[in-house]
């Protein structure tokens, strides 16, 4: 399994494989939309022995009480159905930690799924003092530092691109 930052050839590919794995085409729309209006900080790809696209996490900025930390969301996280339980999400999320920590991006929330993203070392970010926009998120929205001590620096309201408006 390799996992790469997107290229250009990989766009489409993701659209498929985001659309395959949501119930709907918000994700891939979003991310596309992210995408086209330079909202996209990082996106890594998890590529099968074949080259084929079966994973994919995306990074956006999002900002606390309407300040820019450098902190990153990720929405959406995906792994093709018949490769997940394989690790490869985690896989792409310890990469991504990686690689961000590399450009001095300190901290990354994520709304999702707190027996899953605990495994990457995230924690509710609640217990922190943040909070985000949609209700009844206080257990699916969580935080993790990837420059340890930064979370617990600040606390408030986790805003993301207006582009997730639309979902």
């Amino acid at each position: 399994m390799l996992i790469r930052s997107e290229a250009p050839a990989d766009i489409l590919p993701i659209d498929t494989l985001l659309k395959a794995v949501f119930p709907s085409e918000a994700e891939a729309n979003l991310v596309m939309t992210l995408r086209e209006n330079g909202c996209r900080t990082l996106s890594l790809v998890a590529c099968n022995d074949e080259g084929e696209v079966v994973g994919n996490a995306f990074f956006s900025p999002v900002t606390i009480d309407g300040e820019d930390h450098n902190w990153q969301g990720l929405a959406p996280l995906a792994v093709r159905e018949d490769y997940q339980g394989q690790g490869i999400g985690l896989a792409l999320i310890e990469e991504a930690k990686s690689v961000l920590g590399d450009f001095g991006y300190p901290a990354i929330v994520v709304l999702g799924e707190p027996a899953y993203y605990s495994k990457a070392g995230f924690e509710k970010a609640l217990d922190h003092q943040l909070t985000c926009p949609w209700p009844n998120t206080e257990e699916a929205f969580m935080v993790c530092d990837v420059f340890p001590g930064t979370v617990a620096q600040h606390q408030g309201m986790v805003k993301y691109s207006p582009e997730f408006d639309a979902l």
